[in-house]
């Protein structure tokens, strides 16, 4: 494996350097895009190759049409029999419909035909579409593994794989279907493997899946734009916490907001409250249907809601731009997901607010995710909201905490102890003979 990591020496490039097919340059101005991004600058020239690729870039730096416009370029410079000959796999339903979108765009001039496979949907309208006409497939692990099983999909055809948001696939328990799929394709497709994070699991895929691989790092692992404005405000509690979002949201300026919970129940426990102040505000979690989830996006992209409640589940995923502020309502549960909700702000080169509440049971952990990603922000108050929490009296060199463990009180007088005697101990647990007296009356 290859280590890949170009400077962008081509500040202006456009789409044009790259030598694309017509149709790809004609929708691509359609749409607007002018300048390649930093990771398509570094891994479309590698996928043109085709050769296989590893690739670490994060969330928002143009990763889709890293592997998108060298793949459907390919097809385009090759004989088209019927068959599926790109696959591209993502572990959410919202990811793969943001990807199916830029796909149909791209597509539009070309007369490939792209299909979505996922979860929620009608599964013999996906049969038939797979078994006919179908050259490019976006789907789930789970309901693409549903669908060979059935016997009605054909992957023998297959030019190009791409894995998308790998680490998240593997998180979500997917690497047995994943490797299924691998198994129905032909050993002499490219494989292309996307990832936030390229830790050993990654590795340990790669391994089986890629061949070789040219390994390209666009940004270090959870590097953070410098458009971001970080912020850390300290609460009570929960009810606190509530009363600190409805003052950000009132207070703030934003044209959309988003803000992060660790379960659904808290999504719909602030949705409620947030409803009653008169916000356009709705949920967003992992038990909605496909349709639901749907209606949600499409809310708020036209502006009917401008405030999204989410788990983790839609932090990867969700096509938002112009997301101006980030509130982490629950602290994350690590640096990865922290970098992955506040990636949601400050994109394309546009600034944006990040804000996490913290209570005094997660100072610890927001202190762990501030120390890996080498951040130090001063804890914040809201005046006119201001807690009995003012963070640790004292701090470990980590930022920790450097109290917490309760201490034995020494100033109360030790217990005394019982006093034990020979004679009480000596006998115990022997039966007792009767007395002479007794055995008398009883013979009596």
């Amino acid at each position: 494996m290859q280590d890949h990591n170009q400077d962008n020496t081509i500040n202006n490039a456009s789409f044009d350097h790259f030598q694309l097919a017509p149709a790809l340059l004609q929708a691509l101005n359609e749409h607007g895009f002018s300048h390649p991004t930093q990771a398509q600058l570094e891994v479309i020239p590698q996928a043109l190759t085709r050769r296989d690729v590893l690739v670490s870039a994060p969330t928002g730096s143009g990763k889709t049409l890293a592997f998108l416009l060298p793949a459907i370029h390919h097809l385009l410079s090759q004989p088209n029999p019927p068959g599926i000959k790109l696959l591209i796999l993502v572990p959410t339903r919202e990811l793969a419909r943001q990807i199916f979108d830029q796909c149909s765009q791209l597509c539009r001039f070309t007369g490939l035909f792209t299909c979505l496979t996922t979860g929620g949907e009608d599964f013999k309208q996906q049969q038939t579409a797979l078994h006919h006409k179908a050259d490019i497939v976006i789907a789930t692990p789970g309901r693409l593994s549903a669908l060979l099983e059935a016997g009605t999909v054909d992957l023998s055809a297959l030019n190009t794989l791409v894995l998308d948001e790998a680490d998240r696939m593997l998180d979500m328990g997917f690497a047995e279907n994943v490797l299924a799929i691998v198994d129905y394709t032909n050993a002499s497709r490219q494989s292309l493997l996307f990832s936030a994070t390229l830790n050993s699991r990654v590795h340990k895929i790669a391994g089986t899946i890629l061949n070789a691989p040219q390994k390209i790092t666009v940004t270090p692992p959870l590097q953070l734009p410098q458009t971001i404005t970080q912020q850390m405000v300290l609460a009570d509690d929960d009810a606190h916490k509530l009363k600190l979002l409805v003052w950000l949201l009132n207070h703030h300026p934003y044209g959309k907001a988003l803000i992060f919970t660790n379960t659904r129940s808290q999504t719909q426990h602030l949705k409620g409250p947030l409803i009653a102040n008169k916000f356009k505000v709705a949920a967003l979690h992992g038990e909605l249907d496909q349709k639901q989830r749907i209606q949600i996006l499409k809310a708020l992209t036209d502006s009917t809601i401008n405030v999204l409640i989410a788990t983790d589940l839609a932090a990867r995923g969700m096509d938002i731009k112009a997301a101006d502020l980030v509130i982490n309502f629950d602290v994350p549960r690590n640096a990865v997901d922290y970098t992955h909700r506040i990636g949601r702000t400050g994109r394309a080169d546009m600034t944006g607010t990040a804000i996490t509440l913290v209570k005094h049971n997660e100072w610890n952990l927001f202190s762990s995710i501030q120390r890996y990603l080498q951040l130090k922000l001063d804890a914040q108050t809201i005046a006119g909201l201001e807690g009995s929490y003012q963070g640790p009296k004292k701090l470990k060199a980590s930022g920790k905490s450097a109290g917490g463990k309760a201490k034995k009180p020494t100033n109360q007088p030790a217990a005394k102890k019982p006093k034990l005697r020979h004679r009480d101990q000596k006998n115990i647990g022997k039966r007792r003979k009767p007395s002479a007296t007794s055995e008398t009356v009883e013979k009596t």
